[in-house]
């Protein structure tokens, strides 16, 4: 009973990253309640997301793009670097700093995203972010990935369209950059003894399948009601995350 209920968190955190972000605030309270310590949930959480992330990044890349003038290329290799120091920062570290700062981040993001998406006056030729900003955005999301990982889907979903992405293409962006700063970690953490293999495997086997059907959706969801959908999910987060913190 209890690994199917990992598998239904796989599930519905694989449908959430693909479309804009968050699954990690499902998987690491599923995986706490099974039994295991925060680090280790954690850790288990990040290595068994990945295959997923991969599979979404992979089914979404037609949409997959630079910024403006900064290449897809640059923004992959930050993501590397970033994700394998973030990575080195939560085996040397302790996370109760970067838990704390979850919910303002993830209250940040949303608000950004919204204010991008539905406040401002939007223009084709407008971009908010410049090269420089979208590299140095990337590569702090990319550090706060590697150690913790909750919530940049939206972190990056803020910087992405800020940086003058429209939505479907920062959400398919975003899914591969995603899988990239995580493989770093990922990397560091695949021979650490908390990995909990059993959940792990039933938790990514849920989430390929959602991850999956998130990117269907991701090219076919009207852009507006894309838009609204991770403005609600955020604030849905956001409202539970202070509520009650992970």
């Amino acid at each position: 009973m209890l690994i199917a209920f990992v598998v239904v968190a796989g599930l519905w955190a694989g449908l959430q990253n693909s479309l804009a972000g968050g699954g990690s605030f499902i998987t690491l309270p599923v995986l706490i309640l099974s039994g295991m310590t925060p680090l280790a949930a954690n850790i288990t959480s990040t290595v068994a997301l990945f295959p997923a992330q991969v599979t979404s990044g992979l089914a979404g890349r037609r949409l997959v793009t630079g910024v403006g003038r900064l290449p897809f290329w640059a923004l992959f290799l930050v993501s590397v670097l970033g994700g394998a120091l973030g990575g080195l920062l939560l085996l040397k570290t302790p996370s109760a700093v970067f838990t704390r700062l979850v919910p303002w981040l993830v209250l940040f993001a949303t608000v950004v995203f919204a204010w991008g998406s539905f406040l401002r006056k939007t223009r084709e030729s407008t971009v908010h972010l410049g090269p420089l900003g979208a590299a140095v955005s990337q590569f702090v999301i990319a550090i706060y990935g590697g150690y913790f990982g909750g919530g940049i889907g939206f972190l990056m979903m803020a910087a992405l369209t800020m940086a003058g992405l429209p939505t479907r293409n920062a959400g398919a962006t975003k899914n591969v950059l995603a899988g990239v700063m995580n493989a770093s970690a990922v990397a560091l953490f695949v021979t650490s003894p908390q990995v909990h293999w059993h959940e792990a495997l039933a938790l990514s086997a849920g989430a390929i399948i959602g991850g999956l059907c998130g990117s269907w959706a991701l090219h076919r969801v009207n852009e507006r009601t894309l838009r609204i959908l991770i403005v609600c999910i955020g604030i849905c987060l956001t409202i539970g995350l202070f509520v009650k913190p992970i």
